[in-house]
């Protein structure tokens, strides 16, 4: 499809109102979300906005008191391709997030899915979190991120805590 039969396909489907009020909607549930993440854990450091994306990725990032120092982050985020959330580790620049990949590829550390390169990849570490979610319920979506985010965290934890051993 060329570039203007595309924006004539956006258009109509504006007009509609239904992706409008879908992202808008998707917009205001993850200010939600990192609002809910910054008032329930107050030793996370949650960014203070969220990234919208271009209809490709929304997330927000924040460092839980454990991995700050190491200069790692969590990131929540929503694929609108796949229509998934997701959890990653990642690092605050790529000499960090180069250090962690190969830490964990020395390991063989197999229980979450670990990038194969630093290139063109921000995350170390990912995760679904809920593979086609149900927005018709959003307090019980935001308490499935929550927990399957919290497992993530901690089995990132026990992990990097056997390595200083």
């Amino acid at each position: 499809m060329v570039f203007h039969d595309a924006m004539y396909e956006y258009k109509k489907q504006l007009k509609k109102g239904d992706i409008k009020k879908a992202y808008n909607g998707l917009i205001q549930y993850f200010k939600n979300l990192r609002s809910h993440f910054n008032d329930k854990y107050p030793d996370f450091l949650v960014s203070n906005n969220i990234y919208p994306g271009y209809m490709d990725i929304t997330y927000f990032h924040f460092f839980p008191k454990s991995l700050k120092p190491r200069k790692l982050k969590i990131v929540i985020l929503f694929i609108h391709g796949t229509f998934r959330f997701e959890v990653w580790l990642a690092g605050n620049n790529k000499k960090i997030q180069t250090k962690y990949l190969e830490l964990f590829n020395e390991n063989n550390w197999k229980k979450y899915h670990l990038a194969s390169t630093t290139i063109g990849v921000d995350s170390i570490l990912d995760h679904i979190l809920i593979d086609s979610p149900d927005f018709r319920e959003l307090d019980t979506l935001t308490k499935q991120i929550e927990r399957g985010t919290l497992k993530f965290i901690k089995d990132i934890e026990t992990f990097l805590s056997k390595q200083e051993t």
